[in-house]
C-alpha cells in the first residue's frame, strides 16, 4: 500500500469514508459551479449549465452537507492547501502567516558553531553600501536577523556579509553575538586588549611623552591594540608608522554579547487520553499535582516557556528549573468538559494539544475555546487528523500541521507555535515540516528531563500510563 493510499486508508478508519466523500464532493461542485457561465457564452462543445442543473446541484450540496453534520463529523474549514505570507486574505483566499519561520529558526539555533556571526539586537537595521549613514541602503534587516561579520572596521562601522552572499556595511552598536555562559570568557578573550579612538583624532608620537615629535593623527573611532602599555602611553602601529598614543584618548572596544541559555531542564508530564482510560489518566494526574506541590515543583505552560524564549532573545533571563509543563492530548468533544473540570477543580496550569478534526460547530466550539482560555489553559496543536505523521507524504504532513495551525489560530486569535506529535512520530524530515509550518516548538516521546534549543522542536515527554506509580512519576518530575 502506497503512503498515499495508507494515508487515506487511515483516515476512513478514524473518521469514516462516507464525510470524506462527501466532502469531495461539496469542493468540486464548488469548483464546477465557480466556472459556470451562462448559455450565451458557451461555445459549441462546452458544458451549458441551466438554471434548474444549478438549483439541483444546490439541493444535492445541500444533503451532502446535512449527511456530513449528522454523521458527528466536523466542517473542515479549509479545503486546500494553504498560501503562505503574513497572515492576511489574498484574493478571498485564507494566507498562513510564515514570518516568523526565520525569527524561530534563530531561537533553536545554539551558539556552538557560529563564528563571527551576530544578531540585528534594533527594531531593523540598515545595511548601507559603504561605511556611512548617506550611503545607499542596500537591505533591511529586522530584529533577530542573522549577519556574518567580515570585520570590525573602527568603533563604529562593521562590514558584514548577507545570507544572499551580499556585503554591506552596518553600525555594530545594533548587532549582539549570541553566546553561552560557557562561551562567554573565550568570546570577550578574542578582543583583550582592543582599543578605539573615543575622540576626534588622537597623535601618533615617536616616544612615550607629550613633547615627542609627532607622527600622524589617528581618527576617530579608529580601532588599536597596543602591544605595550607604559603608563598613559600605548605603543601602536598605524599606517605602517610606529609609535606612541595617549591612552586617555582611547576607550576599550569590545562587541555587545548576549547571553542565551542553551540547556533547559523542564520536565513535560504528557497525559495522552483515549476513550478507556480517560478518567483514570485524570483522577491520576490530580494526584500527581498534589504531590507535586507539597513537594515544590511548580507547573508551566508551554506557552509561558515560550515567553521565556522570546525574552532571551534581547536579554539573560533564566528559566526556572523546578518547574514541569502537564500536556494532555487525546481531547474530544465528548472529554473536553471531564478534561476542563479536573484541571480547574485542581488550579493546574496545563497546555492542551487539540486535533483540529474535533473543532467547529458540532465539536469543541469556539465558545469553548474561549472558557479554556479564560481558565488558564494553552491551547496548541495535536494536528488535524491524528494520523502518524511518519507515515504521510510530505505534502499532506504540510497540510495536517498548516491546517491545524491556522484553524486554532483563528478560532483563538492566538499565535499556534507548538504540536504535539501523534503518536510521538517524529523524525528530521516532520521536524523540518513543522519548522516550515511555522512552529517553534514540537512534542515528542523521549522520556527525558532536559533538552536543548537544538531539540526544540522535539522536546522530550514522559507520557503517562495508568500503571505508573505516583512514585515514578514524581522522580521524573524532579529528577531524583
Amino acid at each position: 500500500m502506497s503512503r498515499r493510499s495508507s494515508y487515506h486508508h487511515l483516515s476512513r478508519e478514524k473518521r469514516g469514508a462516507r464525510p470524506f466523500v462527501v466532502f469531495l464532493f461539496i469542493a468540486s461542485f464548488g469548483i464546477l459551479f465557480a466556472g459556470c457561465a451562462g448559455p450565451d457564452a458557451a461555445e459549441d462543445d462546452a458544458f451549458v449549465f441551466t438554471e434548474d442543473d444549478v438549483a439541483r446541484y444546490r439541493e444535492l450540496a445541500d444533503d451532502a452537507r446535512d449527511q456530513v453534520t449528522g454523521s458527528g463529523a466536523q466542517d473542515a474549514p479549509y479545503l486546500e492547501p494553504l498560501e503562505s505570507g503574513s497572515g492576511s486574505s489574498k484574493d478571498d483566499e485564507v494566507v498562513l502567516d510564515l514570518t516568523l519561520v526565520d525569527t524561530y529558526q534563530s531561537m533553536r539555533a545554539g551558539t556552538s558553531g557560529t563564528a563571527d556571526m551576530y544578531q540585528v539586537s534594533n527594531e531593523f537595521l540598515n545595511v548601507r553600501s559603504q561605511p556611512a549613514t548617506t550611503a545607499e541602503s542596500l537591505a533591511r534587516l529586522e530584529f533577530g536577523d542573522s549577519v556574518h561579520v567580515v570585520q570590525f572596521l573602527n568603533g563604529t562601522w562593521a562590514k558584514v556579509k548577507l545570507p544572499d552572499a551580499r556585503e554591506g556595511y552596518v553600525s555594530h552598536r545594533y548587532l549582539a553575538k549570541v553566546t553561552s555562559d560557557e562561551r562567554l570568557a573565550d568570546e570577550k578573550k578574542a578582543f583583550e586588549g582592543m582599543y578605539y579612538v573615543s575622540f576626534g583624532f588622537v597623535n601618533l608620537r615617536r616616544e612615550a611623552n607629550a613633547g615627542s615629535e609627532k607622527l600622524a593623527e589617528i581618527p576617530g573611532q579608529t580601532i588599536l591594540k597596543p602591544t605595550d602599555v607604559q603608563g598613559d602611553w600605548g605603543k601602536v602601529t598605524h599606517d605602517g608608522k610606529e609609535g606612541y598614543v595617549s591612552m586617555s584618548y582611547l576607550s576599550p572596544f569590545m562587541p555587545n554579547f548576549i547571553v542565551r541559555q542553551e540547556t533547559y531542564t523542564l520536565p513535560v508530564l504528557h497525559y495522552r487520553l483515549s476513550s478507556d482510560r480517560t478518567i483514570d489518566l485524570l483522577q491520576q494526574m490530580t494526584e500527581h499535582a498534589t504531590r507535586l506541590r507539597s513537594e515544590g515543583v511548580g507547573f508551566m505552560t508551554m506557552r509561558q516557556f515560550y515567553d521565556v524564549l522570546v525574552r532571551q532573545q534581547q536579554r539573560d533571563v533564566r528559566l526556572d528549573p523546578n518547574k514541569v509543563v502537564i500536556a494532555i492530548s487525546g481531547i474530544t468533544p465528548e472529554n473536553v468538559d471531564d478534561v476542563s473540570d479536573a484541571l480547574t477543580a485542581n488550579g493546574i496550569p496545563a497546555t492542551l494539544f487539540l486535533e483540529t478534526r474535533h473543532v467547529g460547530l458540532t465539536g469543541i466550539t469556539e465558545k469553548r475555546l474561549m472558557s479554556l482560555m479564560a481558565n488558564g489553559f494553552d491551547i496548541q496543536s495535536a494536528t488535524h487528523s491524528g494520523d502518524d505523521l511518519r507515515a504521510l507524504t510530505n505534502a499532506q504532513v504540510q497540510l495536517e500541521m498548516q491546517q491545524s495551525r491556522k484553524i486554532l489560530e483563528d478560532f483563538t486569535k492566538k499565535t499556534i507555535f507548538a504540536v504535539a506529535y501523534p503518536q510521538g512520530g517524529v523524525n528530521d524530515r516532520v521536524m523540518q515540516l513543522a519548522a516550515e509550518a511555522g512552529y517553534l516548538l514540537g512534542l515528542g516521546d523521549d522520556a527525558d528531563r532536559a533538552f536543548n534549543r537544538g531539540q526544540l522542536l522535539r522536546i522530550p515527554s514522559l507520557v503517562i500510563f495508568p500503571s505508573m506509580t505516583i512514585d515514578e512519576v514524581v522522580k521524573f518530575a524532579k529528577g531524583s
